[in-house]
């Protein structure tokens, strides 16, 4: 009956947390203009992948300074012409894993393929996915589309949490127990109250036509994919034996941790977005 207790009881720390973070975050996102919201994903990025390649150092050698130099990209990505952001993004991959081989020879193999395979997969997950946050926020209406991946990260996360603690009893997967397909569920349904009740009051507020079909579709669309990617983080955590990425932030972990869902967003919600 104890261990019961134990687990339906609510982390207030994780509560506080989120309650002090969520302003930061609104401040930021629609205060700033997108160049500080630029250097702001730059930094974010540099701290998570900072948790990230200190996790993955207990299985290789990631290669740091590479990580570190591509964090500093996203201060810069709307200086760049628009135009050429695609590009620049599509030759970005194959340029970053030629230079990590290239590091393999230079190192004459002192650096391995486990060490720059970790390396590669860190900077496709925490600096890619960070940009395309920043990339959202440059959009037109940006100050009001980034709030879909953010409600659907947070929205998901705040209810999967407080209705799998109270309801929760079926596990839904071995890779992160504390999560229950009822909290999965409600994640989703939460996330979808959430997104029309956005998009109502932005109708409203400011004269906007923004379908709530769409955005319902994409709200749930979001949430599921923000789902698995806080399972992908947390296979991550238990591949290198890491409870969490970090302890930056009380009840939650790390920054990594804090943002592993919305990181998989991302890069989804800046297609789907730009549909409507």
């Amino acid at each position: 009956m104890e261990k019961e207790k134990t687990k339906k009881k609510i982390d207030i720390k994780r509560i506080v947390s989120a309650l002090i973070g969520f302003p930061l975050v609104a401040i930021i996102m629609v205060l700033g203009n997108k160049y500080i919201v630029d250097v702001a994903m730059a930094i974010i990025a540099g701290i998570a992948i900072h948790e990230y390649l200190n996790a993955v150092s207990k299985k290789a050698n990631p290669v740091r300074w590479l990580a570190y130099l591509s964090c500093v990209s996203i201060a810069f990505i709307h200086i760049v012409p628009a135009k050429f952001i695609p590009t620049i993004g599509f030759i970005a991959i194959p340029t970053i894993l030629l230079i990590l081989f290239l590091q393999i020879i230079l190192t004459n193999m002192k650096t391995t393929f486990s060490d720059i395979a970790y390396t590669f997969l860190g900077i496709c997950y925490v600096v890619f996915f960070s940009m395309c946050i920043a990339i959202v926020r440059g959009m037109e209406n940006g100050k009001v589309l980034i709030w879909y991946a953010i409600i659907a990260a947070w929205g998901t996360d705040i209810f999967a949490y407080l209705i799998g603690k109270r309801f929760g009893k079926h596990k839904f997967s071995k890779i992160s127990p504390n999560k229950s397909i009822e909290g999965c569920i409600a994640g989703i349904i939460g996330t979808i109250i959430f997104t029309i009740g956005f998009t109502y009051v932005m109708n409203i507020a400011f004269n906007m036509q923004i379908s709530l079909i769409k955005t319902t579709i994409i709200g749930l669309v979001l949430s599921i994919i923000g789902q698995i990617g806080d399972f992908a983080a947390s296979s991550i955590k238990r591949d290198v034996e890491v409870k969490d990425f970090g302890n930056l932030i009380p009840g939650h972990g790390g920054m990594l941790d804090r943002i592993d869902s919305l990181l998989f967003i991302a890069p989804f919600a800046y297609v789907l977005l730009s549909l409507i």
